[in-house]
Order: structure tokens, then C-alpha cells, then sequence
């Protein structure tokens, strides 16, 4: 069974609640009705139609956000929240209208498990909300990000499925930050994908073959990662073709315990991270699925405005996933 067969049918047992709140767009209405077909989750679409046009379903909710009678509690809810930070009861009764608010609100008071929005909305709109409603973890110092990147070629040094991580959301993240990114795409490994992770935090250097700046960040990163989490295979501050390539690990850090190749691959910064998922996927040919959002009280993604029906049916399941247990 392929990974996201195995994510589908987990989703299925799940049978979450996910909020779409850009069921004007044509990509999100087709993508609900494949997630409703494949019972892959109880579907909210936020929609100004009353009809979308997808006929009736019994795990299918149409609510348009402008006249729902959950407005006024809502706007309550959202007015206790901010009101520290200058909102007022109108602006909060306003603010629920929007897609991306009433979805956050009905997300943080449980009346559904997460929501998937970008469709239509930028990345920035998307985590506002977010992070003004549903908000931070409790213990989380970030929110941060990963793509699941699934290497299907025989060419591939690395074979099956990678996390690949922060390639969408912190820009430069000094080691407190970095270490967090690490351990929090590790327990992601863990609980969403049931894989045990080796985690290789990337650098221009391995076990100090280079001195700078830059390699002092990473390599503080695995300091705290190894003693926050001693148990974790861990390849830290390691040129990407040594976390792969066990002759070349062996060679560079024969020191190190954690074997190659890794499977969560934590990148320095955004840019080189973000450059380095797009040339797997683009050249390489790897399979790229996220960016899946990490350090949120409650489960939000956030897809890119170039999405597919796939890319948006994919996130679907996986929201549906984020908040149960973790896999056994």
C-alpha cells in the first residue's frame, strides 16, 4: 500500500470534520466532492451560494459565513479574544464574515477539526487568521512548516518518503528556532507517516570541516535537539550528500552514529530550503505534497494558489490526520 493510500484510509477511520473556505473556486468544490466520494472527511464548505452545485451529501455542509446564525456568537467569541488588541464588538462582527476567521473560529471552538485554505487566499492571509484564532501551540515557540517528498525513481539516492523542512514559513531561523523546526518535523514523522526518523540538519560543512557563522547556527541546533530528544537518530551539521550516501557519511563523520541516508532533511533557512524542495521536485522528480503548517493549537494548511484538485484533496486528508492520535 502506497503512503497516501495508507494516509486515505486512516482518514476514512478518522472521519474529521474539515472546513474549505474557498468553495467559490472550482478546484476546492471539485476537490470536495472527490474527498466526499472517497469518504475521506466531513466536509464544511464556505461558499455565498447556497447550491455549489454538488448535489446533496450526508457528510456535506454549505454555510455561507455573511448570514449563518452562528455570526453573533462567533463574533463574541472573536471580540473576548482580540479585544486586548483594540478589536471592537463591530469590527469583530465584521471580521467573522470573513472565510478565513469564521473557518478559524469554528476550528478553535472545536466545531470542526481544521480547515485547508489557499487556494485563493495568500499564504500571509492564511496564517493571520490562524494565528490570531486558532493560535500557537501550547510549548510551541513557531509555527513552521514541511513538505512530505515521496522519491519513486531508482535513480534516487534516497528512496521512499523524506520530510523536508522549513521550506515555506521562517525565513531565518536562528538555533532555539532551527532545533524546534527539527523536533517538531520529527514528531510529524512519527505520528502522521508512522515512520522513526533520522534527522540530518543541514549544512556547508560536516562535523566541522568548515568554520563560520552560519555552521556554528547548525550545529548549535543539534546540540539542543540531541538534548531535548537523546533517543533521536540524529546526523547534525552534515553536507546534504553525507546525509544521504553512507560511504560518504562513513568518510566525512565517521564519528556519528545516526546512519545515511536520513529521511528528515532540516534545512538552514528558508531560501535554501525552499530552492532545495523545488529542484527535487521540479528536476529531480520527486513528489512534493504540502507545505503542511506545524505549531498551531489546532490543525490549518496552507495550500499554494497554483494547487491542484490532488494537491487540495491530499491536504484535505492529511488535516484530517493532524488532530487525532498518533499513528500506533
Amino acid at each position: 500500500m502506497s503512503l497516501f493510500e495508507t494516509i486515505f484510509e486512516r482518514a476514512r477511520a478518522a472521519q474529521s470534520t474539515i472546513v474549505l473556505p474557498e468553495g467559490g473556486d472550482p478546484r476546492v468544490t471539485a476537490a470536495a466532492e472527490r474527498a466526499l466520494e472517497m469518504g475521506l472527511a466531513r466536509i464544511v464548505l464556505l461558499c455565498g451560494e447556497s447550491d455549489p452545485g454538488l448535489g446533496t451529501h450526508d457528510a456535506l455542509t454549505v454555510v455561507n459565513p455573511e448570514t449563518d446564525e452562528r455570526i453573533g456568537r462567533y463574533a463574541d467569541a472573536l471580540y473576548e479574544l482580540r479585544q486586548h488588541k483594540g478589536l471592537t464588538r463591530d469590527q469583530a462582527q465584521e471580521a467573522v464574515k470573513d472565510t478565513l476567521v469564521f473557518s478559524a473560529m469554528m476550528t478553535r471552538l472545536g466545531e470542526a477539526d481544521g480547515y485547508v485554505a489557499g487556494a485563493v487566499h495568500t499564504t500571509a492571509s492564511v496564517l493571520r487568521a490562524a494565528l490570531q484564532v486558532v493560535g500557537v501551540a501550547k510549548g510551541a515557540r513557531q509555527v513552521s512548516s514541511f513538505f512530505i517528498m515521496e522519491h519513486r525513481m531508482a535513480h534516487q539516492a534516497v528512496q521512499g518518503v523524506a520530510l523536508y523542512a522549513d521550506c515555506a514559513m521562517v525565513i531565518d531561523p536562528g538555533p532555539e528556532e532551527l532545533a524546534d523546526i527539527a523536533m517538531a518535523t520529527a514528531r510529524h514523522a512519527r505520528s502522521l507517516l508512522a515512520i522513526e526518523p533520522v534527522v540530518a540538519l543541514l549544512s556547508f560543512s560536516t562535523a566541522g570541516s568548515a568554520v563560520h557563522p552560519y555552521v556554528d547556527k547548525v550545529r548549535q541546533a543539534g546540540e539542543l535537539v540531541a538534548a531535548a530528544m537523546p533517543d533521536l537518530a540524529l546526523l547534525p551539521e552534515v553536507q546534504f550528500d553525507a546525509a544521504i550516501l553512507p560511504d560518504i557519511l562513513a568518510r566525512k563523520a565517521p564519528d556519528l552514529e545516526a546512519p545515511a541516508p536520513a529521511n528528515v532533511f532540516i534545512f538552514p533557512d528558508l531560501q535554501s530550503a525552499n530552492i532545495g524542495y523545488k529542484i527535487a521536485e521540479r528536476i529531480g522528480g520527486v513528489i512534493a505534497t504540502g507545505p503542511i503548517l506545524q505549531g498551531l493549537s489546532r490543525p490549518v494548511n496552507d495550500l499554494s494558489r497554483g494547487c491542484s484538485i490532488d494537491d487540495i484533496v491530499r491536504l484535505i486528508a492529511i488535516t484530517a490526520l493532524q488532530g487525532q492520535p498518533p499513528h500506533p
